[in-house]
């Protein structure tokens, strides 16, 4: 298996570790529900080094970048992130992806780790066809990525750095720390605020001390604690956010994944001048209309739906849980789940198959996300 470079870090603080489409990665330190209430009280860490990071440059890069992406990428602005989907031939998706512009034909892609290694050939494929002219560099061994968390990340950032924390959402600051270059970026997958950093990858202990140097993480008010992979998926089912693998897939048509934010046909395919791989398909899977659409769902009891279950509506089913939990801040389960196109409605009655006989959780059609800190108060 891979180690991230803060590998001894986790060891160190006793974490339980698990096999992440081959990383050997903390599934938690201390506890999944402390952990995501650190996250929503103060902050947490989270080593996000398993993701891939890949630099595309050179003269066809933003050529390459709109046929490869769903969302228009030439419009970007030096120090921009996007959030994008990248669809196959038939309208399903490969992966959701965030595009870092460094420069005029200069970007760099952060991945899901469990599909870098099928997505650079996808790249290089969608080079050749396109007799594109740019270099692919998978940089995600020779870097590190880690991400600060939560409502009182920002204001100890405060403490050092002034630029960063005036950073808008979605975009980033490219930052000299001693003797290394840092890309700091404001996106996010907890639904909170928070920050993340891209170094190389020998740095990062040093960047550690640096950062961390006031900060006592043992202790029980520390702002910052690690947090691992559990916390990270209850955070983002609270935050409505999807994975792939759930929420994102191959087979799932990108138009029912509840994103259509990212995915631009209509009036930016005369700008772009490139068309992107799955168009085609999407837009006839527009016209004869879309089967089936991700809904947020609120259920009674104390157990927590599960991918897979079946939903019903009338005792007729309806769709599929694809993600769920018993929500740590909320106090009971919400999940997400593909539904017929005309069940989606707010206060659409549900039942959830738990698969024993005659068990089903009651439940209800509500908005996402499920949680937000303005929500919050």
């Amino acid at each position: 298996m891979h180690k991230t470079p803060l590998h001894a870090f986790h060891l160190d603080r006793k974490a339980k570790m698990v096999d992440f489409a081959g990383w050997d990665m903390p599934m938690f330190y201390t506890g999944i529900l402390e952990e995501h209430h650190q996250v929503r009280k103060n902050g947490g860490l989270f080593d996000v080094s398993h993701m891939g990071r890949v630099k595309v440059q050179g003269r066809h890069a933003r050529r390459f970048l709109e046929r490869l992406c769903t969302r228009r990428i030439s419009d970007m602005q030096p120090g921009q992130c996007r959030y994008s989907l990248v669809c196959n031939d038939h309208g399903g998706v490969h992966d959701d992806i965030i595009v870092y512009r460094m420069d005029e034909d200069d970007f760099l892609l952060v991945v899901n780790a469990s599909n870098r290694e099928k997505l650079l050939p996808h790249f290089e494929k969608v080079k050749t066809a396109g007799e594109m002219q740019l270099k692919i560099e998978d940089q995600t061994l020779s870097t590190a990525m880690v991400a600060l968390q939560g409502p009182k990340v920002i204001d100890m950032i405060r403490k050092f750095s002034s630029e960063i924390p005036n950073l808008k959402r979605y975009r980033f600051a490219v930052k000299n720390l001693m003797i290394m270059k840092v890309i700091v970026s404001r996106t996010g997958y907890t639904g909170e605020d928070g920050v993340e950093a891209i170094l190389p990858a020998g740095m990062l202990g040093m960047a550690m001390k640096l950062i961390l140097k006031d900060i006592d993480m043992d202790s029980p008010d520390a702002v910052i604690k690690p947090a691992g992979l559990g916390a990270r998926d209850t955070l983002r089912i609270e935050a409505g956010m999807p994975l792939y693998g759930h929420e994102l897939g191959e087979e799932i048509n990108a138009l029912s994944c509840g994103v259509d934010f990212a995915i631009s046909m209509d009036k930016h395919t005369q700008d772009r001048g490139e068309r992107f791989v799955g168009q085609d398909a999407l837009e006839a899977a527009q016209k004869a209309g879309i089967q089936k659409k991700l809904v947020g769902l609120q259920l009674e009891g104390k157990r927590a739906a599960r991918q897979g279950m079946t939903v019903l509506s009338g005792g007729k089913p309806i769709g599929t849980v694809s993600s769920g939990c018993v929500s740590p801040t909320l106090g009971y389960p919400i999940a997400m789940a593909f539904v017929d196109a005309g069940m989606t409605a707010l206060g659409t009655p549900v039942q959830v198959d738990t698969g024993r006989e005659g068990a089903l959780f009651e439940g209800k059609v509500v908005k996402m996300p499920f949680y937000s800190p303005t929500k919050a108060g």
